[in-house]
């Protein structure tokens, strides 16, 4: 499964651990029900495979030595991780990789970024070059980032939209 980060493709070291199967070594990902044990893991990174239903709360103690939490998108219309990838730089101030994985849609890639992902899983056989065009869709965003600051709100600029409409009236 490719990965990309800024719409391009990166390569993967990441492991996903199954329930039941042994943690081996090189950098894998658990899922949360095994984090406690991941986290002994000494022969590589640690992930998380954190659920859409899961609070992002209950990782604030395991954050320090986690490098990458994967939040899923188990459909393409659940948004949930959009909110869990904002949580975990906006209030846990999570500094390692957010990968978006499960169902993502190139149309949702600017906002994943903006939310705080920094990868993202697509599947086999993807035209890479439709997600890479999705980041430079639109020039105003609809809110604020955690992570990016470069394109205007459309708050920012009905704001200034209305200063200089009432300097003009």
């Amino acid at each position: 499964m490719p990965l990309l980060e800024n719409g391009r493709p990166v390569q993967n070291t990441w492991r996903y651990v199954a329930e039941g199967e042994a943690l081996g070594t090189g950098d894998i990902i658990v899922p949360l029900e095994r984090l406690t044990e991941g986290l002994t893991h000494t022969g590589g990174r640690v992930g998380v495979l954190l659920p859409a239903d899961a609070q992002v709360s209950a990782l604030k103690e395991a954050l320090p030595k986690l490098a990458l939490v994967a939040v899923t998108f188990p459909i393409f219309r659940d948004g949930r991780a959009f909110s869990q990838a904002r949580a975990l730089r906006e209030h846990l101030h999570f500094t390692g990789d957010i990968r978006a994985a499960g169902h993502v849609l190139p149309d949702q890639y600017e906002m994943l970024i903006r939310c705080g992902v920094s990868t993202v899983e697509v599947p086999d056989e993807t035209d890479l070059s439709v997600w890479a065009r999705a980041l430079d869709q639109f020039d105003v965003a609809m809110q604020p980032s955690p992570v990016l600051d470069e394109k205007p709100t459309g708050f920012a600029l009905r704001r200034l939209l209305d200063r200089v409409t009432e300097k003009a009236g």
